[in-house]
Order: C-alpha cells, then structure tokens, then sequence
C-alpha cells in the first residue's frame, strides 16, 4: 500500500464509514479489502473508535501514518454505533458515504456497483441485503436468522419501509440527503440504517443491493439481547413520528421491568415474614437497584458508568427516585380528592414519576460529558 500523492484523498468522491469498537484485529486487513475493491475510485475509509481498550485507534493511526486515505476519529466519552455513523459521515466532505462494519462481514466488492446506482441517479440510498436474489445470510445461526427475519416482519408492519433487510448495517448513500435528515437521527441504538429510511420517509429513493453475509475475522460479535431492544425502542420511536425519544422508551421498558421486580420482591417478602412494611421497603430497594443497573447497560449505555462514578452514580439515582416518588403519591392524592377516579389518579401520579426520573436522571445522573 503506497502513501504517495495519488493516494491522497483531498477530492475523494466515497467516503466510507467504519464503526469500531474492540476490532483491532480486523482493521488492516480491512483496509487492504478496500484498496482492491475500489481501485479507480477516490476514496478514503473514516474509521470512528469508541474508545477501544484493545488500541483499535492506534492500529489505524499506524496505517494513517502510511496512507492518507484512512483516517481515524476516537470518541472519549461516548458509546453507540448510530452515533459513531453519525459522527463519521458528518466528518465527510465526499459527496457519497458508505457504513460498513470492520468485522469483515460485510462483502465489500459489492460497493462499486452500490456507486454506480447513486452516480447514475437510480437511488438516493443502496442498502446491501441478504435477503433477495442474489443474497445470503448462510452464515447466520438459526436462532438470530430467525430474530432477523421478526424484526423485518415487524419493520414492515409497524413502520413500513421498504428495506427487505432494516437490520443491516451495510448501505451507501448521498451525503446531501444524510445532511438534511442528521438533525432528527438519533444516536442511540445500532440499526442506523432503519433510523434514515424511516426518518426520511417516501422522499428518499431506496434501492437495494444483494450480498453474501460473511463470517467474522477475528473480535467478538455485538449482536446481544441489548439490541434486539434498543431496535424495538427504535420502532416505538418511529411509530409515534419521534414524538418518543428512544431513550425515553428504554427508560419506559426498564421501569416496567423493575415494576416487575418490585412486586415479586413484595411477594417474597410477605411469604418470609407478614410485615408488609419491611418487604414493601425491600422491594422498593430492589427495583431501584434493578432499574439503575439495566438504564446503565441499556439506555444510557453510551454513558455508561463504572467505578466509583457508579457508586456516585446510583446514591443519585435511589434520590432522584425518591422524589420521583413523593411527587407521585401528592399528585395521585390531590387528583383523587379533586375527581375521585382512582385509576385516573393513580396513571398521572405514575406517569408524573416516571417523566421526573427520566429528566433528573439525564441532567444529573448519566449526563452527557
């Protein structure tokens, strides 16, 4: 690989977009999967690090040193790949940019013919697929083909994008058009790709590209029970016109799980011992706990906590519940004398609750550094 001026990419027409987090091992040879599947492009690769403990960033910044093209862009501070995609695709100047993941699973010989539709007019967007014609996920277990294929189901029933594959992470687009929609995208989550389609709407040209999902390189995979929910977070989100923020939803979902935990907790309570004070006071304990450690790997993941911000972290946290909780039993009472419905009064007490620890929690607890 040559870092000579033709290699430089001052007037690069594709720009592609590379998350990483933890793919040290996958980095050069990506890099070098690139360079012969795009040659007679001007390219560059942006790789966007969160903060690798492996030294990701540093691996690029080796190849960096000896070819202009690739670039790196470490984020301290922040975690996610929708916003890692964000940010990269902001940090372009080409008029084209593609998101591909760094563990060689995607199929990059399929890019060129992803800028031929764009540069011909036929699409403002190219999402690879695996699953029309010409595509496959044969790699995939059966157990997360078969997640793949509910969440396409409920893409299309729930949203109705045309994506045939909304979780992919591997698509090409114009730059002007991401520009117009980046505002509203939000970069909580993974499935960016579903974010644009269904942001944008009908006025963006959607055509689809067929691939053969690969295996991994080298790493571990990312895929976990945590984005099967930030994606279903994600589709709420949408059906609403982001009326909900997701983040709001994940808060929403965790609560509802600690709701869960606090009237099993109570049960268990009172079958040890009739004091229905005690348990209740337990219970109320272990929902706290519960919902702070779940908002800490799922909805504030990019903000996550550890050591003794964690600590620091959850005193606030049981406080700001504390008050959450006092507004809820005034207001519940002040409704219930005012129009003695009770399932009235006790909805805007729990919903008054829920919107007070959700701001508290953000502005105080996991706020953005």
């Amino acid at each position: 690989m040559s870092g000579t001026d033709q290699n430089k990419p001052a007037t690069a027409q594709l720009s592609v977009v590379v998350p990483t987090f933890k793919e040290r091992g996958n980095v050069a040879e990506l890099v070098r999967r690139l360079d012969a599947a795009l040659a007679g492009i001007a390219w560059e690769a942006i790789f966007v690090d969160d903060n690798s403990p492996d030294g990701t960033a540093a691996a690029v910044k080796e190849i960096a040193a000896q070819d202009p093209r690739v670039r790196c862009l470490r984020r301290v501070g922040r975690r996610g790949l929708a916003g890692a995609c964000i940010e990269g695709i902001l940090s372009s100047a080409a008029p084209y940019v593609a998101v591909i993941d760094a563990d060689l699973q995607h199929d990059e010989k399929v890019l060129p013919a992803m800028l031929a539709r764009l540069t011909g007019g036929q699409a403002d967007l190219v999402a690879a697929t695996r699953y029309v014609a010409g595509g496959s996920a044969a790699s995939f277990s059966e157990g997360r083909g078969a997640i793949s294929r509910l969440a396409t189901k409920m893409t299309h029933r729930m949203v109705g994008t045309p994506l045939s594959d909304p979780m992919s992470g591997f698509f090409m687009m114009r730059r002007d058009r991401f520009d117009e929609i980046a505002p509203r995208l939000s970069p909580a989550g993974f499935k960016i790709l579903l974010d644009i389609a269904a942001t944008a709407g009908p006025s963006l040209r959607i055509a689809e590209q067929a691939y053969s999902f690969g295996e991994r390189h080298a790493g571990e995979s990312k895929f976990n029970i945590q984005i099967g929910v930030e994606f279903l977070g994600l589709l709420l989100a949408k059906m609403t016109g982001d009326f909900l923020d997701p983040r709001f939803i994940f808060f929403a979902i965790v609560g509802s799980i600690g709701l869960v935990v606090h009237l099993a907790v109570l049960f268990g309570g009172l079958m040890v011992h009739e004091n229905f004070r005690a348990a209740q006071i337990i219970a109320t304990f272990a929902a706290m706990t519960s919902n702070f450690l779940l908002n800490n790997e799922l909805t504030y993941r990019d903000r996550r906590l550890k050591g003794w911000s964690m600590l620091r972290g959850f005193v606030l946290f049981c406080l700001v519940c504390s008050v959450g909780v006092m507004a809820n039993v005034d207001l519940a009472s002040w409704l219930y004398v005012e129009r003695s419905t009770w399932w009235l009064a006790g909805a805007v007490g729990a919903v008054m609750s829920v919107l007070w620890n959700y701001a508290m929690s953000t502005l105080f607890v996991w706020r953005a550094r």
